[in-house]
């Protein structure tokens, strides 16, 4: 998501709010009528958004850096950690209670407790001008994208420990950022989304301001991966399930759905799929048969402390 740098009052509470029920598979294998729309508090400028374990959903706050943890059954929920005044962008959960979250212009990452929103850990990321943007946990580590330098951050997750420091691996090959972080526009704004390839060996990170596809080896080389003629201008969230590749367009309020190998070098658009209720949507987690999407809507309304917000759930195609 685009860089934005704006205090605002935080009204914290969740209204549960059921729009067009649907079934959606429960975590004993049946259905139950989940609610498509989940109310987020007013002011809180959702970007990252994780689910899991269970039908929990964890969306972090562009704002002040709140995290807020919703009971995806009822649509209720409550802040689980006050945010540092920086922000909370991309956010991924693992297995052992943990929420990892992006810090954006702050420069930062953070590592909470799902439970009790208490920080685990804390790491500077960088120290000039940066935008950590998101985050992907793999079998030994979490790596973070930062959209204004050519870079990715690590974690190494020695035996699921948290490491005392990030490791800092430049980018190289096929992935040229472009323009700058003072670029009008999106023209300066790179490295987004970021997800494993198929075979796990490799990372694929979306570049916003191209729309390219890259797989990125643990070293950093960067491959652009053959997508066919296709591109993901605008390209934000991503995220994997076997081969296929979910993408998120914010701007064009789209969902890109690709078939990619193994490798994660050659893909294809298979289709794109909107929704009237998207409205600049960033990021994006699934649960049973749905994808949730939060909107932060900058465009339509401009972020203030009164804005209303949500994340909605649609078919995971």
């Amino acid at each position: 998501m685009r860089r934005r740098s704006i205090s605002a009052v935080l009204v914290f509470g969740l209204a549960a709010a059921m729009s067009a029920p649907a079934q959606a598979a429960d975590a004993r294998g049946g259905t139950a009528v989940y609610p498509t729309t989940l109310r987020l508090p007013n002011g809180f400028q959702p970007e990252g958004i994780a689910i899991g374990p269970g039908p929990f959903a964890y969306v972090g706050s562009m704002a002040d850096g709140s995290v807020y943890r919703a009971d995806l059954r009822t649509g209720r929920g409550a802040v689980l950690s006050r945010g540092p005044g920086t922000q909370a962008l991309g956010l991924k959960t693992d297995a052992s209670g943990r929420v990892f979250v992006a810090g954006g212009a702050g420069g930062d990452a953070r590592v909470l407790d799902a439970r009790t929103g208490r920080v685990l850990a804390s790491y500077r990321l960088a120290t000039g001008p940066s935008f950590v943007n998101d985050v992907i946990l793999t079998q030994g580590a979490a790596w973070f994208t930062d959209s204004t330098n050519p870079v990715l951050y690590k974690l190494p997750l020695d035996g699921g420990r948290l490491p005392s420091t990030a490791v800092r691996v430049p980018l190289t090959g096929d992935l040229v950022y472009q323009g700058g972080p003072d670029s009008p526009g999106s023209a300066g704004f790179n490295a987004n989304g970021i997800t494993p390839t198929p075979d796990g060996r490799g990372l694929l990170v979306v570049q916003s301001n191209t729309g390219g596809l890259f797989r990125v080896e643990p070293s950093g080389k960067t491959r652009r991966v053959n997508l066919h003629g296709e591109s993901l201008p605008e390209g934000d969230g991503l995220l994997l399930r076997g081969r296929t590749l979910y993408a998120v367009q914010n701007r064009l309020n789209t969902v890109a759905v690709l078939r990619l190998d193994a490798a994660g070098t050659d893909g294809r658009v298979v289709r794109r799929v909107t929704d009237a209720r998207l409205a600049l949507p960033t990021t994006v987690a699934a649960f049973g048969s749905r994808l949730y999407l939060p909107n932060i809507q900058f465009f339509a309304t401009g972020p203030t402390p009164d804005v209303s917000y949500n994340a909605v759930a649609i078919p995971r195609p």
